[in-house]
């Protein structure tokens, strides 16, 4: 099997599947800061995306489309146009089994609603980021039960008890500091769902039913 990590800079993905023995190789227009730099290919992955691969997770940028910054919309109608268009490529590859993922997004509105939204303290990180997956061909990834989540801290604001968890200040903003690359490391895929993904789709059966959306009874809120 020949899989693809497109946008990946990072290498983790790729790593968590290469332990497992399959051919994997990520693809950015960035070097790879992974010390497996034979396994990076530094090049548009619309360049790439006709070689024959089996499956392909995709991490596409969301720096434009995130909702997070809708108060900026108004002035990024044209990037928004083009990362769109890019993410619509990356589905419409001609792969059998692909995985994109990006936080809450205008995909679902332009696009279609993700099949499954998942948290990194589901698998074992203490952090809380809706990581949202649009899936073709693919089941959605197992969740360990929640007696195996990461439990978070509970704190008191105004008066009401919250959670937080080890990426979040008490006030419930990213505690990655705000330098030049900031983006970059809030983007980074967390080992426990790297991992989930490499044991879920690393043996991969071309008979499988397609998976339902996140937002019906299948996985619950």
């Amino acid at each position: 099997m020949r899989v693809l990590v497109a946008c990946e800079y990072s290498g983790r993905v790729t790593t968590e599947f290469r332990r497992l023995g399959v051919s994997a190789y990520s693809c950015d227009i960035l070097p790879t800061t992974s010390s497996n730099n034979k396994w990076h290919i530094q090049d548009d992955v619309l360049n790439i995306i006709h070689d024959y691969w089996d499956l392909m997770i995709a991490f596409p940028p969301c720096t434009h489309l995130a909702v997070s910054g809708a108060k900026h919309f108004h002035k990024k109608e044209v990037e928004q146009v083009e990362a769109l268009e890019f993410v619509k490529q990356l589905w419409d590859a001609p792969i059998p089994f692909i995985c994109i993922e990006n936080p809450v997004s205008m995909i679902s509105t332009y696009m279609r609603r993700p099949h499954q939204r998942v948290h990194p303290y589901q698998f074992g990180d203490d952090a809380s980021k809706a990581t949202y997956l649009w899936l073709k061909g693919l089941r959605a990834l197992e969740i360990p039960p929640k007696s195996e989540w990461v439990k978070p801290r509970i704190i008191t604001v105004d008066g009401k008890q919250v959670k937080r968890w080890g990426n979040q200040s008490d006030k419930g903003y990213h505690n990655v500091p705000d330098t030049p690359t900031r983006g970059l490391k809030k983007s980074l895929t967390y080992p426990g769902i790297a991992r989930a993904m490499a044991s879920n789709w690393g043996s991969l059966s071309f008979n499988i039913p397609e998976v339902k959306p996140w937002f019906t009874a299948q996985t619950g809120r």
